[in-house]
């Protein structure tokens, strides 16, 4: 089987050679850890959605397309002392940054939010204008001369935009509003709220249109990060309010123009909310977060096929050692068996990993794909 039957197979529940083998990635202070434990980082270029050959992943190619503010605001740093860093970044977003453990702009703790750039509607008219969906700076301006006859000819998924390009609803009000902004809004400014969303809903379809009348594509993912540990950021009538309808007119609009799937990603436990993505059109969630209880064999249980099942690797088990991972591991057999499941850490991997306990997990997983583990 080429990649792309393989994944459909899996999709659809039929029989498979292996299931498809897929990573996030890691952590810029995990590259560190590894590289002075011996492994040699330049021998990878650890852009892992689109596959890593030294460690058998899988290749897919998402089609480029940025999905954020253009033209970006000007970076700017506001204030600095030996310890922290404020500045506003491209979103608008004035944040203060600890400097202790920071490896190439990566940290290893949040960012104080200080100010967003939305607060009222005369902001949000005014960042409008920076959410065209067709600025020409968001594509390739040759595209269909590059890529289009090799696409329609692939033997592997093609997914329109790559991670974090296409946003969720949720992701991208908070992006702008910020967790707590928002979480007031949907009271006091309903109307700011309804007029955000329907506007994301056509700049997603609007976006993705010229693809979508050119080419099919496997998926199209929605970043969203929408809930904590113990459940979502909103309740499911704000969701079935604000966020339901509008998901299902761009789910199908994309169905209805050759998009086989519909993903959410988020974090933590967004279980209050799976009815109403499935009565939008959503098949598959991820990367569900052990952390958050998001136990892919009771989910399975509970939701069906109908919800296909991606992620679900305790990232934490991979720092116990090869005992500990391989009886995880073994944990996800039915769901190997049975299909509609693609196994990956839950998240990017963290710096309590060695390398030889990476190592140990892919070549452990390998087996479970092909059923010999």
């Amino acid at each position: 089987m080429n990649h792309l039957e393989r994944f459909l197979a899996v999709m659809e529940y039929q029989s498979v050679d292996r299931v498809p083998n897929w990573e996030l990635g890691v952590w810029v202070q995990t590259r560190e850890r590894w590289t002075k434990e011996g492994f040699d980082s330049t021998s990878m270029h650890w852009d892992w959605f689109r596959g890593e050959d030294s460690l058998g992943m899988d290749p897919r190619e998402f089609i480029a397309f940025n999905g954020h503010l253009i033209p970006p605001f000007d970076q700017v740093i506001l204030e600095e002392d030996e310890r922290t860093v404020t500045f506003r970044g491209p979103t608008g977003r004035i944040r203060k940054a600890l400097k202790e453990g920071s490896v190439g702009g990566a940290r290893m703790s949040m960012d104080q939010y200080l100010r967003f750039p939305v607060e009222n509607m005369q902001d949000w008219q005014r960042i409008k204008k920076r959410l065209d969906p067709s600025s020409p700076q968001r594509y390739q301006s040759n595209w269909r001369e590059l890529h289009l006859e090799r696409w329609r000819a692939r033997t592997y998924p093609l997914i329109f935009g790559p991670n974090c390009s296409t946003l969720g609803f949720y992701w991208f009000a908070r992006e702008l509003m910020g967790t707590e902004g928002l979480s007031y809004a949907w009271y006091d400014q309903p109307e700011l709220l309804h007029d955000m969303m329907e506007h994301h809903a056509n700049f997603l379809i609007e976006a993705a249109r010229p693809f979508l009348e050119c080419t099919t594509v496997e998926y199209i993912c929605l970043n969203e990060d929408m809930a904590m540990k113990s459940g979502p950021l909103l309740s499911p009538g704000t969701y079935e309010q604000f966020i339901f309808p509008r998901l299902k007119r761009v789910i199908e609009f994309y169905k209805s123009h050759g998009v086989r799937y519909a993903c959410i990603d988020t974090d933590g436990n967004p279980e209050a909310l799976i009815p109403w993505m499935l009565d939008a059109g959503v098949d598959i969630l991820w990367p569900l977060e052990r952390a958050s209880d998001q136990d892919p064999i009771r989910l399975r249980k509970q939701y069906g096929r109908s919800l296909r099942l991606w992620g679900g690797v305790d990232k934490r088990e991979l720092a116990k050692g090869p005992r500990a991972i391989d009886r995880h591991l073994r944990t996800l057999i039915p769901l190997i068996e049975e299909g509609g499941f693609i196994p990956t850490v839950d998240h990017t991997v963290p710096p309590d990993v060695s390398w030889s306990n990476f190592q140990h997990y892919m070549e452990s997983k390998t087996k479970l794909l092909r059923g010999e583990l």
